[in-house]
């Protein structure tokens, strides 16, 4: 594609970043076939190459955010599904990135809009205050109807999304592995998160007991919060980058002396981001060695775990398990095989879930803000499950739990929770119907159990 921008405009590092990444666009239009935007509205401003040109348009006018353009990249889910598909290696991911930090510089939304992106802002990177909101959410949640009714429709949202059962919250501790001392095969950090300890803490308890179970000491590091990944999405630039400066500095002082092998990540959203962390402080020198080798050690605990040989599960089960990879999974750090391998490895019949490359709706905080096309989204997610007929969903995020849950029956968990289960760890909340029914490995060999769900399909032997 060719620009238009000025010497003085690529005195810019933002401009000039934005000019590199939109020359490497050849029009192709390959992403409109997997944007989710596009294929739910058809409209070519709706799509990655829509939004490209009305970026490059913006930018090359030094024009303020009009609500045209706000209103479509705010449609954008950040899915990165465009990047996986396109030939030509643009980088989306990035162009969106300036373009939503210069539209939250230079735009204006409705009021209504601009208080629930602060309160967004403002509560969920901050646990304490999330549990707080989701409490008080309990009992707003039958006024959902009446907000959705007088055009409120993201408030009702936001109450909807809230959990039924009262949130608790898990901190991190310094836990040593289940080995003689100095026997430890890895030696980790682990990131605590902000959302999820509050959501379903059950996914950090079950990550603890797999790395203590296998020999990994895990590192507690007291500071470290939310990676910056949820407002960064949403055009907040300076408030990510200090929350990813206090964690980044939290992990760089409880690294100490002793080496460490990896800084681990459950929840693929906060992966993505955290990986990306060299990119986020390029330009400031006094980070950039501290944040590229913080991204340079993080992994997803799929990953971690992949490199061990976990040996032979305590229990095996051949329960259908449609395995759901995350955006930020799949399409932001191209993990693909592991998860899967993992799970098959313990037992369980994974399968393939169609269309596995197009959004659930989830995507950080887009359920809350977009919520009629994060609700198309997951009904067609949701109905491509069903396809496969399976007795649990696993997927490696958050924000996918918390998104398919409010649409399904079948029991949805975290892929480190089932592996937990198989390897000897409690029965993952939802599945206790299949609990009476596995049975340990015994000695002579495996054996397997039937499905409990006979509805949603056979359960292979």
């Amino acid at each position: 594609m060719q620009t238009d921008f000025t010497a003085h405009q690529l005195e810019d590092p933002r401009i000039a970043e934005a000019d590199r990444i939109l020359r490497s666009c050849v029009h192709c239009g390959l992403c409109t076939a997997t944007c989710p935007t596009y294929l739910l509205l058809g409209d070519e401003r709706d799509s990655p190459r829509g939004r490209i040109y009305q970026i490059k348009d913006m930018l090359e006018g030094e024009k303020p955010a009009s609500p045209e353009i706000t209103r479509h990249l705010d449609r954008c889910l950040s899915c990165l599904s465009c990047m996986t598909t396109c030939p030509s290696g643009v980088d989306y991911m990035h162009l969106a990135d300036l373009a939503r930090t210069h539209i939250e510089e230079t735009g204006s939304r409705p009021v209504v809009a601009r208080i629930q992106r602060w309160l967004v802002h403002a509560i969920v990177p901050h646990p304490w205050r999330f549990r707080l909101a989701l409490l008080l959410a309990r009992l707003g949640r039958p006024l959902a109807p009446l907000f959705r009714r007088i055009g409120l429709k993201p408030v009702a949202a936001m109450l909807d999304l809230a959990p039924r059962r009262r949130p608790r919250l898990l901190w991190i501790r310094s836990l040593e592995p289940s080995l003689p001392p100095g026997k430890a095969r890895k030696r980790v950090l682990m990131l605590a998160g902000c959302a999820q300890p509050v959501l379903r803490p059950e996914i950090n308890e079950a990550t603890l007991r797999l790395f203590t179970r296998f020999g990994i000491e895990v590192v507690a590091a007291p500071g470290a919060g939310c990676c910056g990944a949820l407002v960064q999405h949403m055009g907040r630039e300076r408030d990510a980058r200090a929350q990813a400066r206090r964690t980044i500095e939290a992990w760089i002082a409880a690294m100490g002396d002793e080496p460490l092998d990896a800084i681990v990540i459950n929840a693929s959203g906060c992966g993505t981001t955290i990986k990306d962390y060299g990119h986020m402080f390029a330009h400031d020198e006094a980070m950039w060695k501290k944040a590229a080798h913080v991204g340079g050690l993080a992994k997803d605990v799929t990953e971690v775990l992949a490199t061990h040989d976990l040996g032979a599960p305590k229990r095996w089960s051949s329960i259908r398990v449609a395995y759901h990879s995350a955006c930020s999974m799949q399409h932001g750090q191209r993990i693909a095989s592991e998860p899967r391998n993992l799970l098959a490895k313990a037992g369980f019949a994974v399968v393939e879930v169609p269309e596995g490359h197009i959004c659930c709706g989830s995507a950080g905080s887009y359920n809350m803000l977009q919520p009629d096309l994060s609700r198309q989204l997951r009904d067609r997610k949701i109905a491509n499950i069903d396809r496969v007929r399976p007795d649990v969903i696993a997927t490696g995020n958050i924000g996918c739990i918390t998104q398919l849950e409010h649409g399904t029956d079948i029991p949805i968990v975290h892929t480190v929770e089932l592996l937990d289960w198989a390897y000897g760890g409690p029965c993952p909340r939802g599945l206790e119907a299949f609990e009476s029914r596995v049975q340990e490995v015994p000695q002579s060999g495996i054996r397997t159990i039937t499905s409990a769900r006979p509805a949603r399909g056979r359960v292979r032997a």
